[in-house]
């Protein structure tokens, strides 16, 4: 299970055996945080004629959340392959489900990936962020929740809105990251499955690692409890929210990344410093990731 790096931004050191495929330079700018549904399409198409085929390859890692969306390219790349209904779990401090109404972006691809038929049941697991609350609510592409489709596992975010609208079996909310785990690890073992995961980073503590967001509470050992209990069921399986820097030069990325609150930037020898601290959990992600993969 060979990990595949997708170079977007430079932020991921080097990893035993990986492949590291020749990207174009410009998909910094043109995919970062968000583009058009053609851009996003024609990137998808060609991510997987440059990347080898789906069995020559085990764990995909692409970099910072701002390329959270091209996750959904790799999913479908999984679905292609799988000839079953696949089960698709989100590790993300964020719903990553807001509509975006101009394309796609980091922020608004798993409200539309989840309703692709092929995917069985998606969980989007770990979020701390307000953008899960009430204040964010009229935000939400809710069509998959309203379709029985996805389900979202948080943490001390108050999600009575959704119980008032009738969605509360899709809205599960725990006290602490360790009761939500246990849940979760619970649910996975006795309900065995073809999974996909995706992990962004940003769902973890900052003393896990750090990350161009916001973050959640997640500890190291809940992630690889997590991952272990998929053990014989990973299909497929991707890793993002690293740290890098980038300034755009689009100023509508500008003016939204600044609504989301990318406003802080640390300097390179920071940045540069917080992927090497990040590099020892990447290499225990990937390894927990081989050995859950179904042979």
């Amino acid at each position: 299970m060979t990990p595949l790096v997708l170079d977007l931004d430079g932020s991921v050191l080097t990893l035993p055996g990986e492949i590291r495929p020749t990207l174009p330079q410009e998909w910094r700018e043109a995919l970062r945080f968000g583009c058009g549904t053609g851009a996003f399409r024609r990137a998808g198409a060609a991510l997987s004629s440059r990347a080898p085929s789906y069995e020559a390859h085990g764990p995909v890692l692409m970099g910072s959340g701002d390329f959270h969306h091209l996750s959904w390219p790799l999913i479908e790349r999984c679905l292609d392959r799988a000839g079953a209904p696949v089960r698709v779990v989100v590790l993300d401090n964020h719903p990553d489900s807001m509509v975006f109404p101009w394309g796609v972006h980091c922020g608004s691809w798993i409200g539309r990936m989840a309703m692709d038929p092929r995917v069985a049941e998606v969980h989007v697991v770990g979020v701390t962020s307000e953008d899960l609350g009430a204040a964010h609510a009229w935000e939400h592409d809710l069509r998959a929740v309203k379709a029985g489709r996805a389900t979202y596992w948080s943490v001390g975010v108050d999600v009575d809105w959704a119980h008032r609208r009738g969605f509360g079996a899709r809205f599960r909310s725990f006290d602490d990251t360790g009761a939500l785990t246990a849940a979760l690890c619970g649910y996975l073992k006795d309900d065995p499955a073809p999974t996909y995961l995706s992990i962004d980073k940003d769902v973890f503590a900052p003393d896990v690692v750090r990350t161009n967001w916001d973050q959640g509470r997640m500890t190291a050992a809940q992630g690889l409890d997590i991952v272990a209990a998929l053990n014989g069921d990973l299909v497929g399986a991707d890793i993002t929210g690293e740290v890098s820097l980038h300034r755009y030069r689009t100023w509508w990325k500008r003016w939204l990344s600044r609504m989301d609150g990318q406003t802080v930037e640390p300097s390179a020898e920071v940045v540069a410093r917080w992927q090497q601290d990040n590099h020892p959990f990447n290499l225990q992600l990937v390894a927990a990731l081989q050995a859950a993969w179904r042979v």
